[in-house]
């Protein structure tokens, strides 16, 4: 009983110190095998705001920093991709350039350093997430790691929470909870290649692979195929030359808003939120500096922001009813992946009607 009783208050003790759930903390006090190989792995998420460590799951950790379906992704080496990257992110900058190309370099060196030992990826279900997904997993095909030792957490959605927005979200023991779940999954080489696949899709300067992606089917990949669709929709459409984003935008703008208005309404339009609101202040400014522009800030010229007022012009109003074309109107310089769509006579399209690229 002694014993027994000594047990659970060291058990107690580390679930104090490191927020893992009971069953979590016993099993890795008694060097569960499963447990070991998920602490001897390289963990791998989207962003900092996941609490991986204080799961106690994961001692080595690397997060995966890049919104990719914004700017050029083009089939480029690694070290000339991360510098393209990092030209668009960070922006003219010499420090901040500097220091994101450090960022890149750093977490691609970890990814290959770990080549002979596993891998555990935790992502969600949404495009900023997939695309990441997608990138990683090509790149360990490439130095040639089994799918066996590859496991990746994915989820769409947790109990208890309305609309889900990511693993940010969740607790310590929340998340030490997934891996028992059916969100996690050992990648077998068919999932392995359909992610090289659907990179080498992205990354291509012609869309012409990108629906076999949208439509393709996976146990593990179980979002990718509706991730592409998404992005498919980012490319103008037949209708009126908006992204699927930048008709939002114009719709949430309809009436009189800030650019935070904007933002909360286009986003909560979205199935699965991957812009964040720095992205959709882009696309506002994208809009409102056109030739013939179809949003307005006030004061003239105000960078979109939380508390910048904005007003849908004229243009606006008839592109979003359909009876102008904002490509034929205003031209676009825009990549998405490795196509970049420029000039007044785009050659690929979004077909409303059919729901599909025409090109």
């Amino acid at each position: 009983m002694t014993k027994q009783a000594d047990f659970k208050r060291l058990v107690r003790a580390r679930m104090a110190r490191t927020g893992e759930s009971y069953t979590i903390a016993r099993r890795q006090l008694l060097g569960d095998p499963a447990a070991v190989r998920m602490a001897e792995a390289l963990h791998v998420s989207n962003g900092d705001c996941t609490d991986l460590a204080g799961t106690g799951l994961a001692r080595h950790i690397v997060y995966w920093r890049d919104s990719l379906h914004e700017g050029p992704v083009p089939a480029l080496g690694h070290e000339e991709l991360r510098r393209v990257r990092t030209a668009f992110l960070m922006g003219a900058g010499a420090d901040d350039h500097a220091e994101g190309l450090r960022m890149f370099e750093r977490r691609d060196a970890a990814l290959e350093a770990h080549r002979d030992g596993e891998y555990v990826l935790w992502f969600e279900a949404d495009l900023y997430d997939q695309l990441q997904i997608v990138q990683i997993l090509s790149r360990l095909a490439e130095l040639e790691v089994p799918a066996g030792r590859i496991t990746l957490i994915c989820i769409g959605e947790h109990p208890g929470i309305a609309r889900f927005g990511g693993l940010g979200e969740l607790r310590p023991d929340q998340l030490a909870e997934l891996p028992a779940t059916r969100a996690c999954a050992t990648l077998t080489p068919a999932a392995l290649d359909l992610a090289t696949r659907a990179w080498a899709a992205f990354r291509a300067p012609a869309p012409d692979g990108l629906p076999a992606i949208a439509a393709a089917r996976s146990a593990e990949l179980r979002f990718l195929g509706e991730a592409f669709e998404r992005l498919s929709r980012e490319y103008p459409s037949t209708r009126d030359g908006l992204s699927l984003t930048e008709r939002r935008v114009l719709a949430a703008a309809a009436q009189d808003s800030t650019a935070g208005d904007v933002f909360v309404r286009a986003s909560a339009r979205e199935a699965r939120p991957y812009l964040g609101d720095t992205w959709y202040f882009a696309t506002m400014d994208r809009l409102a500096a056109a030739p013939h522009p179809l949003l307005r800030t006030r004061p003239s010229g105000t960078p979109a922001g939380p508390a910048t007022e904005v007003v849908l012009t004229g243009d606006g109003a008839r592109v979003l009813a359909g009876e102008a074309d904002h490509v034929t109107l205003n031209g676009i310089d825009r990549w998405i992946g490795g196509v970049h769509l420029t000039g007044r006579d785009v050659r690929w399209r979004w077909d409303e009607g059919r729901e599909c690229l025409t090109g």
